[in-house]
């Protein structure tokens, strides 16, 4: 099976997450936000779904393997090409950041992907990545719920402990790491919005933003 295959057959109920859980999207949106670098850069989301974090932090292109979400995101007024994180089809040295927003779980290859994004940035270049850190309270419910098959979108979902990422983060040619966090409780108990703070290993929702030598 395909790992983009749920996300084509329950479109949906992916896109409704973020509408039925604000406060843990808003919280993930403003850890990613203080992320981003100053100014008016050029950059792309890679594994963008259907444009959710794109729209809310006003980025205009990247790409998604997904018809069905690219279908949602074109009409959200992203510019999104059909392609996979491992395979950009960008010329090198072309951004100023790249996002990876919720989606690494799901790359085929995520040393690849870095080495990629590593690519496609200009010297200095920010690559920006939130995601679940597989030994946090959220992390473990979502690896229970995978290893009982509960959910469709975690079947096939990898999970990362923090220190996976920056050892692959290394290898494709990135430094100076900064780390922040959000999502201090369970996902159901998340009522109201939760501000980041820096370092790891209490939020689930980690924010990365390292630079490109």
């Amino acid at each position: 099976m395909l790992k983009t295959q749920p996300f084509e057959t329950h479109t949906a109920e992916y896109d409704e997450w973020f509408d039925n859980n604000k406060y843990a999207f808003d919280s993930e949106v403003e850890a990613l936000r203080e992320a981003f670098p100053i100014g008016n850069l050029h950059g792309i989301e890679v594994g963008l779904g259907t444009g959710r974090f794109s729209v809310a932090l006003g980025i205009k292109e990247g790409v998604e393997p997904a018809f069905e979400m690219r279908e949602i995101a074109l009409k959200r007024g992203i510019e999104v090409m059909d392609a996979v994180a491992e395979d950009l089809p960008y010329k090198d040295l072309h951004f100023d950041f790249v996002l990876m927003a919720a989606s690494i779980s799901y790359f085929n290859n995520l040393q690849e992907a870095f080495r990629e994004a590593n690519r496609v940035l200009k010297p200095g270049g920010s690559l920006i990545i939130g995601f679940i850190d597989k030994d946090s309270i959220i992390g473990k419910s979502y690896e229970e719920r995978k290893e009982k098959k509960e959910t469709i979108f975690y079947k096939q979902a990898i999970f990362y402990p923090v220190e996976k990422i920056i050892s692959a983060l290394k290898q494709a040619g990135f430094h100076k790491m900064e780390f922040s966090q959000t999502l201090f409780k369970p996902l159901e108990k998340i009522q109201e919005f939760e501000a980041s703070k820096p370092g790891h290993g209490e939020g689930s929702f980690v924010v990365i933003k390292t630079l490109k030598k």
